[in-house]
């Protein structure tokens, strides 16, 4: 479907230098939802569940904006052309814009949760309590006037088109992503339409450029943070753990090791030697949420005379952009932060291994 068309069918316009254009009303429904659980990592696995939500009950997924500090348009971080080779999407900034003053008018906007019968029946949905459900809500300018609970699985599409037809439900506005978390397998391949904006590339390139001056380099990822420390120290028997399936699989048949979750110092040193020296490559770039131990990596690989660069304070997604960049990548493999570059890696054939992971060579990545 075009959904760019001349503004006299519907007199909504949106000005453009010399054209009048207005957006198409999908009759097929649409699909907005607050990416409100964690940071950016987080919100990337989600992204990519919901859009293959979307897909399967054939409604219209409305971009969200990231969640930050603030709300931040989608576009900000990726292109929305590569996304619509897979399926039909939207910016919310447009749709509340140019759609939403029609077709999902104020008093007439619901929110949507799930509620099961084991469930407190005083539960109520309650779409912008809280921070950061109020924080997104209100910067899209949306109020909900009534609320739909449902307990189908996100899984069971030809349900969720069975019971919830468009015509009278022309959009899920989802308390929460309807999607589960980490990402189900049969998604992981939709990392690939997830394309960074013009902006950052370029961004990437000039850092890559002067840092490296385009030679190879090896990529780390340390989430080393207090609140993983405690988050790790409760791994014991655990088969799955956030986003340990990018080395572990999605089987969840053996358990996940604490130094997998959590590596040693000892550990980090030296799998980074083992790939400096398997690979031939003398850069190392090092990107972390607290302590980037760039000073005990020098100090370990000074005989090799490697140089060694952190992350220096710059925004998550460039970080993400250069790592994926990396010629060899070394990730934790319970953060999602991590898998957000897997996941490109795995699409694009790049290896990648894992802290404290051992049943693999240095060179194999089981994502």
């Amino acid at each position: 479907m075009n959904y760019l068309v001349l503004c006299t069918a519907l007199g909504l316009a949106v000005l453009c230098p010399g054209v009048c254009w207005c957006l198409e009303w999908d009759e097929s429904g649409y699909v907005i939802y607050c990416p409100c659980m964690g940071r950016f990592g987080n919100q990337a696995e989600h992204f990519l569940g919901s859009l293959g939500f979307a897909k399967s009950i054939n409604r219209t997924l409305v971009l969200p904006p990231w969640r930050t500090y603030r709300n931040e348009p989608f576009n900000s971080f990726f292109k929305v052309e590569p996304i619509k080779q897979y399926h039909r999407v939207i910016l919310a900034e447009d749709f509340m814009k140019h759609l939403a003053p029609r077709h999902w008018p104020e008093g007439k906007r619901e929110g949507w949760c799930y509620k099961s019968s084991h469930m407190d029946p005083s539960y109520a949905c309650d779409m912008k309590k809280g921070n950061p459900f109020y924080q997104f809500w209100d910067g899209l300018s949306v109020d909900f006037d009534s609320d739909v609970y449902f307990n189908t699985s996100y899984e069971d599409a030809e349900t969720w088109k069975r019971k919830y037809p468009a015509d009278k439900y022309p959009v899920m506005a989802f308390k929460g992503s309807p999607a589960r978390f980490p990402v189900l397998e049969k998604h992981v391949h939709l990392q690939q339409y997830l394309q960074w904006a013009e902006e950052i590339e370029t961004e990437t390139n000039v850092l890559i450029q002067s840092y490296f001056s385009d030679k190879k380099f090896i990529g780390l990822h340390l989430r080393n943070g207090i609140d993983w420390l405690k988050a790790c120290a409760h791994i014991k028997g655990l088969k799955s753990f956030m986003s340990s399936y990018q080395c572990y699989g999605f089987n969840n048949d053996r358990e996940i090791h604490e130094n997998v979750c959590y590596p040693t110092e000892d550990t980090i040193l030296s799998h980074v030697r083992e790939i400096v020296i398997e690979k031939n490559i003398f850069i190392v770039y090092i990107s972390t949420d607290s302590n980037s131990m760039v000073e005990e990596i020098r100090e370990h690989l000074k005989d090799l005379s490697v140089k060694v660069h952190d992350h220096e304070g710059r925004m998550p997604q460039l970080n993400l952009a250069v790592l994926q960049k990396s010629t060899h990548f070394i990730g934790s493999c319970c953060s999602s932060f991590s898998a957000f570059v897997s996941r490109h890696r795995k699409v694009h054939n790049l290896p990648s291994t894992f802290w404290g992971y051992h049943d693999s060579s240095p060179s194999h990545s089981e994502l």
